[in-house]
């Protein structure tokens, strides 16, 4: 389980961040250097697992929580955090799970979140430190301007890595048109897309973290990855063998299981958008099928241009077609035929600027 990427600890860190009321109980704890540990959610795996203190099954507010966590036992809260539903829990999970700490508050969270699917809490008493645990994974939440200071340097790689997506794509529309297009170009797009997307999850996570604190954060990164994922679809399906959705988004998850070393491996890259039978090495030539570059023509269906490519194959097809030609293909009539030809030229034009 990967805190970066496993939505099961986004939720979990989206429960912790500031504007809520769960992290405002945490923060009078932190405050008071009381320490706590509390347990999420999970109500049947847990109820073994607790020891004496007593039934509350009350409303959850921050004060209750503050208040509770003076006694030495476990606080039980239901998964949606409205309620509390146990109070001054002793916990005993397994003792022969592995652990790799060496508090006793923050051996039983571990343990317990190794043996259930609740999300754990321990607030260390001298530290002041918060530490969640998820599935036996440790993730310590840092202070709100330590996040900035972290979601800033990651938005400013964010922002480097966008403009040399953009410069790359402008590359490769350039090459397309002058039908010269190797395995390298494409496999260099494809790894610079999924650097955004992996630096777009991490600043994800920062985001999930300072929950309201984050607002600005949020609204710099959704401009900075405006239409990637739609740009990203678009070259796998101009270059992979099989182009339909549900098969592209299968490419799509492979290609983000590869680590950064074999992004960097075009042959690896082929053998996942299935041309490894074709290519052989980063200099072998591709052809696009032109899907990319008809998407960017204004008023130009989806259907038009699945009926365009299904004719004429490859961009360079498209190119050789004259307005009679496109006219014959089903739905593009003459107006859209004339606005392809036209599109294409404007766009040529702007690839060689």
């Amino acid at each position: 389980m990967d805190p970066q990427t496993d939505p099961r600890w986004r939720a979990a860190l989206e429960k912790v961040a500031p504007g809520t009321a769960l992290r405002e109980g945490l923060d009078y704890i932190i405050a008071a250097r009381t320490g706590a540990l509390i347990v999420i959610g999970d109500d049947e795996p847990v109820q073994p697992l607790c020891n004496g203190g007593f039934t509350i099954d009350t409303e959850f507010t921050p004060q209750r929580l503050f208040e509770l966590a003076k006694m030495d036992g476990a606080i039980i809260l239901e998964a949606g955090c409205d309620r509390i539903l146990r109070a001054n829990v002793h916990l005993v999970p397994d003792p022969s799970l592995e652990t790799s700490e060496s508090g006793m508050r923050h051996r039983t969270a571990e343990r317990v979140s190794r043996q259930t699917d609740a999300l754990v809490i321990s607030i260390s008493q001298r530290r002041e430190v918060v530490s969640l645990y998820l599935g036996g994974e440790r993730v310590i939440l840092d202070q709100i301007e330590v996040l900035l200071a972290k979601a800033d340097q990651a938005l400013q790689t964010l922002q480097r890595y966008r403009s040399r997506l953009e410069d790359t794509l402008d590359r490769l529309t350039e090459l397309e048109f002058d039908d010269l297009v190797t395995l390298g170009d494409v496999a260099e797009v494809i790894g610079r897309f999924e650097l955004v997307q992996r630096t777009a999850r991490e600043v994800a996570r920062y985001i999930a973290e300072l929950g309201t604190e984050g607002r600005l954060v949020r609204m710099q990164a959704e401009e900075l990855t405006a239409n990637v994922d739609e740009e990203y679809v678009l070259v796998l399906r101009d270059y992979a063998r099989d182009r339909a959705p549900r098969r592209v988004s299968a490419i799509r998850t492979q290609i983000g299981a590869l680590t950064t070393e074999q992004l960097l491996e075009p042959t690896i890259v082929s053998a996942v958008l299935g041309l490894d039978g074709e290519i052989h090495s980063a200099e072998d030539h591709l052809r696009p099928r032109g899907i990319r570059v008809l998407k960017r023509i204004p008023m130009l269906p989806a259907s038009v241009i699945t009926r365009i490519v299904e004719r004429y194959s490859t961009l360079s097809g498209i190119l050789s077609a004259t307005v009679a030609d496109l006219d014959e293909v089903d739905g593009v009539g003459e107006r859209r035929a004339i606005a392809v030809t036209g599109g294409l030229e404007r766009i040529r034009r702007q690839a060689r600027a």
